[in-house]
């Protein structure tokens, strides 16, 4: 049965399928690049989901040796030099103006998160914050989720650590407080927890959202230790992290519709939504809902009266 907790330190759990590694080395299996190496290889993967016909380009009819554009279509739908793009790409340009991110961000059909993810990692390079400390929920925040009741909710930190739950979203995803607290990170749950992954319908486009939202985070902040050491273990664990951690996407979305088979409350689709805290950006209260009068709704009811009740730890 699961139970409410609020984490006030180490919490007795499960133990760990296999040590977390951890390292400081950006050079370990799929570690954030540097911000310059960042950019470069963002470019690249950016310009190979690009097709001559998604910008009005013709086809001219000579084989192409790799997907998307040539750079000198990049070029010239950004109203640059064919150089300027290949030391772009090779990490060699520094001090990129707005002007040209703009146009290359036209230019390769950016969404708004590949916008943001664009200048941030074309940026100066953020001051270096290391590891990123467990973050103190506020009280007031932690009576938000009491008051939520009988909706699922919980507090999320920059790398998607959860810090906080009530009994619902424990309920409805996992016993956050039977897990050690260094496991209770909903990217590392999506691809190292087999229930985690059944739980589901799609787990393929919410496992690649979870690394898009990762790829966001290491791009804010690519020397935070945590970051590195959450990449780096999952690199090496496991290959569909691997694979899509190489494609470069982000993820800026703060609401989605997933999903659930829930082994208790049966299918549901529920939606997740996202809200930052202006007082404490750092942090974000996560929720989940169901459309009225649905399956969901009545499937959410029954996970309420499942759930056991209490005082929030």
């Amino acid at each position: 049965m699961p139970r409410d907790h609020r984490p006030a330190g180490d919490a007795p759990g499960r133990p760990s399928a296999a040590p977390v590694r951890k390292t400081d080395d950006v050079s370990a299996p799929g570690a954030p690049a540097p911000p310059r190496s960042s950019l470069a290889e963002f470019l690249r993967a950016s310009r190979a989901r690009v097709e001559p016909g998604d910008v009005g380009l013709p086809d001219d009819g000579r084989p192409r040796r790799v997907p998307g554009l040539r750079r000198e279509e990049v070029a010239q739908l950004a109203n640059v030099s064919v150089d300027y793009v290949v030391r772009l790409e090779q990490g060699r340009s520094t001090g990129v103006s707005r002007q040209v991110l703009d146009a290359l961000a036209d230019a390769l059909v950016l969404d708004d998160a590949g916008r943001d993810y664009l200048l941030t990692v074309a940026g100066p390079p953020p001051r270096r914050r290391g590891t990123t400390a467990p973050q103190a929920v506020p009280a007031p925040t932690l009576r938000v989720l009491d008051a939520l009741g009988d909706t699922p909710a919980m507090i999320l930190g920059p790398c998607s650590d959860v810090l906080a739950w009530n009994r619902m979203a424990a309920a409805l995803i996992t016993d956050f407080g039977a897990l050690p607290p260094e496991h209770r990170n909903m990217v590392r749950l999506a691809f190292l927890d087999p229930a985690f992954r059944s739980l589901y319908g799609d787990w393929s486009r919410v496992a690649q959202d979870c690394v898009a939202a990762l790829r966001m985070e290491a791009g804010r902040n690519p020397d935070d230790a945590r970051v590195t050491a959450l990449v780096g273990e999952l690199s090496v664990k496991d290959t569909d992290f691997r694979r899509w951690w190489g494609d470069h996407r982000v993820r800026g979305s703060n609401q989605r519709r997933k999903q659930y088979v829930h082994p208790v409350a049966g299918p549901m689709i529920l939606d997740v939504q996202r809200f930052a805290l202006l007082e404490r950006p750092d942090l974000m209260l996560v929720s989940y809902t169901a459309a009225a009068d649905t399956e969901a709704e009545a499937a959410l009811r029954f996970l309420a009266g499942w759930a056991p009740r209490g005082p929030v730890a």
